[in-house]
């Protein structure tokens, strides 16, 4: 048996910020296309963009999941979301410019089996774990895309498996120097887990409040986006990849201050205290 404990007066209903979270992830993707419509990575970004999107919607279809009192389930919720959005996400690469389509199909139906086994075989018996379940493979799948093109300025495959490396003046092509061969899609696997799972856990508690975790949702969505954004320099041209750079940096710092604000807002106070001191050999 399972007991919902919630705390939320008004705000916004998942429904409105899984349809908003959905749409605007998958626009956002789509959006890196114009990369190869005209010859350029400067559209890159967008698919940062589009993480961000992916994850404030993430970040509460964990808290809707988690009300049943499955707190320790966070990092589980977390970790099933992006195992099961890679490989949806490697399958669709595949398949061109319907790629993000057909990951949100193929992770749907991956996160409706996983939500089917931990109801009826675990007997877990928990109202929303099918639909959250699929909801978080969907917004792994999404999440991880939204990388790939952002780190290679496109989300089909042949750029996510060939690099290139200039040698005396001429470009080779290099599977080391890739999303995949390179290793960075293990880092972008734990860049977005870490912050799928972290608003939540943050926010947690009596003084909990849906603005406030949503924007800690966003900021941590822009915070691993300048990690990613470095990264990229590795891969696309360094133009593209200051642009994805500087995207970041300015919705980090403006998501940050706005935490903030909602943070002085909703605690009963505010004290600037001091580190506490280290004592040697202590």
């Amino acid at each position: 048996m399972t007991v919902k404990v919630e705390k939320i007066e008004g705000g916004i209903p998942h429904t409105t910020i899984m349809i908003a979270g959905l749409v605007a992830s998958v626009i956002l993707l789509y959006l890196t296309y114009a990369n190869i419509a005209v010859g350029t990575e400067y559209f890159a970004f967008f698919g940062g963009l589009a993480t961000v999107a992916a994850l404030i919607w993430g970040s509460h279809t964990i808290k809707v999941l988690c009300s049943y009192g499955i707190g320790t389930g966070v990092p589980s919720a977390g970790m099933i979301a992006f195992g099961s959005g890679v490989i949806a996400m490697l399958f669709a690469t595949k398949y061109g410019i319907a790629a993000p389509i057909v990951a949100i199909v193929l992770a749907a139906i991956i996160g409706a089996i996983i939500g089917f086994v931990a109801n009826n075989v675990l007997n877990m018996r928990i109202p929303v774990m099918i639909q959250s379940l699929t909801e978080m493979a969907i917004i792994g799948a999404v999440i991880l895309m939204g990388y790939a093109a952002m780190m290679t300025g496109s989300f089909e495959l042949t750029s996510l498996i060939t690099g290139k490396v200039s040698i005396l003046g001429l470009s080779l092509p290099s599977y080391q120097a890739s999303f995949i061969g390179g290793g960075l899609i293990a880092v972008v696997f734990m860049l977005g887990a870490i912050a799928i799972q972290h608003p939540f856990n943050a926010c947690l508690g009596p003084s909990w409040t849906q603005d406030r975790m949503l924007m800690l949702a966003a900021e941590c969505g822009f915070l691993s986006m300048i990690t990613a954004a470095v990264m990229s320099m590795a891969i696309v041209s360094m133009g593209a990849a200051l642009v994805s750079l500087l995207v970041a940096i300015i919705g980090w710092y403006y998501t940050y201050t706005k935490y903030i604000e909602l943070s002085y807002r909703d605690a009963a106070s505010w004290v600037d205290s001091k580190p506490i001191p280290e004592t040697e050999g202590q």
